[in-house]
């Protein structure tokens, strides 16, 4: 797309934003910020919700948000305070992810030995055999990352914010979220060749020769599944159980930007076979993801490691029209696997730039909150996926916050607490364990929503005030003045909102306003299809 084309679409953008905002029938008010000379937010621009307290810890904010930055600390260093200056990461704009689907179709056998298949089974981690996406779209997964917030473990989107919870990671990827957390353990690489020796079953000078070749305490991963191969042919089903699992957990769960490797400490995971169903795998694939995307929001950060398929399946089960996907077969008629095998790869027409504009323009009607209901014959919702606290896995500690994201659990919205300092965080095991209180306060100060998006009247007002609703702003050179929407609650219709999007979609190609005579019959069913 050249910049002309790209530009107009911007305008476009703009204007229909503005539209709505003053016309729309789901929208009730639009509050707008003016920036100052030194692209900062006064003060006495903020809003009359705003507490004097919170003006007088935080004078300043940034254009268009947050304008009370005692939420997101962080923001400074955050990459969509760049965008929002038209500042890139690098020349491209998408991250590199790391994606082994492919490898993993070529080194998953469709059956394992009996003997090694009963381990497998009863690890847990079963599951992970046949969810890996082929490809990952990059642009459509670095495009959500923007929006992410360490602070808050979620996605702030231009109606409130979202997240991967821990429900997700179990429908998605039908892992454990019950279980224990795992305590880390410093591995030397004298340890690692020692590991290898006791549990991996090769000589000696054979680990010494490979840890000194990867420089450190790993394994990789084209090793792992050389020696998988030998056991198996050799039938040590021990070793070779060992080994696959490792390269499984290192392609998927714990995938690191390497793309080659896996530390070694997560080994000791595999000692006892009998005994690693204990782990909270799903709490593990969390935690671990939520690592990857704190560091990748970060402006300096051009890489994603984690399991890029548990986000991008996450994107397309909430997100029906956003992004390309190819289904593999409908929800209601599945057997019982996991979800993220309902998606397969399909690439996407539109870069991370077509896309920014596309999230900003979203509202609750484009959202499917509770994508799972069709699936609780096989994976019932489990209460402790409300635990307000710190998930923790080795020595990677990230806060989990339901409470931020009630809409997807079938709850009214409220503003929430303030995020948890897990730094101060001491018991986080005996708070795993005792999760009853937690989700007693976490919804105990909601009700059931009578609409799926449903919020208290409160919540955009505080929103809005400490998040930035928009990722780029309506007009690239005008005055920023960033109109932010309030959305009425509505009903969310996925029809409807598909309609509302190609209604949208093809405005923006045209570059048609709203004073144009020949668009104005489109206009009033982007009216009306918005308004359902």
């Amino acid at each position: 797309m050249d910049d002309v084309y790209r530009n107009s679409l911007r305008k476009c953008s703009g204007r229909l934003f503005v539209f709505f905002a003053n016309r729309n029938s789901s929208l009730k008010c639009s509050v707008v910020r003016r920036r100052g000379a030194d692209g900062r937010i006064p003060v006495c621009t903020l809003d009359r919700g705003a507490s004097s307290s919170a003006a007088a810890a935080e004078p300043t904010g940034y254009p268009g948000g947050p304008y009370d930055t005692s939420l997101l600390v962080k923001y400074e260093h955050h990459v969509a305070r760049h965008i929002w200056f038209g500042e890139e990461r690098g020349p491209k704009k998408e991250l590199k992810v790391a994606g082994h689907g492919l490898k993993l179709t070529s080194r998953v056998p469709l059956a394992l030995p009996p003997q090694m298949e009963s381990w497998v089974s009863r690890s847990g981690l079963v599951s992970l055999q046949r969810t890996s996406l082929n490809k990952i779209d990059t642009n459509l997964v670095s495009a959500f990352l923007e929006r992410w917030h360490l602070e808050t473990s979620s996605f702030h989107m231009p109606f409130g914010e979202m997240s991967i919870t821990l429900d997700d990671v179990a429908c998605l990827l039908h892992l454990p979220i019950r279980g224990i957390f795992w305590s880390p353990q410093d591995v030397t690489e004298e340890l690692t060749v020692e590991l290898a020796v006791d549990y991996l079953g090769v000589s000696q000078g054979q680990a010494q020769s490979h840890v000194r070749s990867c420089r450190g305490s790993y394994y990789k991963l084209e090793w792992l599944y050389d020696i998988f191969v030998h056991h198996r042919a050799a039938s040590s089903w021990a070793y070779a159980t060992r080994a696959y699992l490792l390269m499984l957990v290192g392609s998927t769960i714990f995938a690191d930007k390497t793309f080659t490797l896996v530390e070694a400490r997560y080994l000791l995971l595999f000692r006892d076979l009998d005994g690693c169903s204990e782990y909270s795998w799903g709490a593990a694939a969390l935690v671990t993801l939520y690592r990857y995307l704190r560091d990748a929001s970060m402006y300096s950060c051009k890489q994603l490691g984690g399991y890029p398929t548990l986000l991008q399946c996450w994107i397309h089960e909430y997100f029906p029209t956003v992004g390309k996907r190819w289904e593999n077969w409908n929800p209601a008629g599945n057997c019982g696997l996991p979800r993220a095998m309902r998606w397969s790869y399909r690439q996407g027409v539109l870069k991370v730039d077509g896309l920014r504009p596309i999230l900003d323009e979203l509202t609750p009607t484009d959202v499917i909150w509770r994508p799972f209901e069709d699936h609780r014959a096989w994976r019932v919702f489990d209460e402790i996926c409300l635990y307000r606290g710190c998930l923790k896995w080795g020595e990677t500690v990230v806060p989990y916050l339901p409470d931020r994201c009630l809409r997807q659990f079938g709850y009214r919205q409220y503003v929430p607490s303030p995020p948890l300092d897990c730094m101060m965080a001491t018991d986080i095991d005996v708070d795993w364990i005792s999760y009853h209180q937690s989700v007693v306060d976490v919804i105990g100060s909601s009700t059931v929503a009578t609409t799926p998006s449903e919020v208290e009247d409160s919540y955009l007002e505080w929103y809005y005030r400490v998040s930035h609703p928009r990722l780029v702003p309506p007009h690239r050179d005008a005055p920023r003045d960033v109109p932010v929407p309030v959305y009425d609650a509505r009903p969310s219709d996925p029809d409807w909102a598909r309609v509302s999007t190609l209604i949208r979609r093809y405005l923006r190609q045209v570059n048609a306003e709203e004073e144009d005579p020949q668009f104005s019959d489109l206009f009033e069913a982007l009216h009306i299809s918005r308004s359902h």
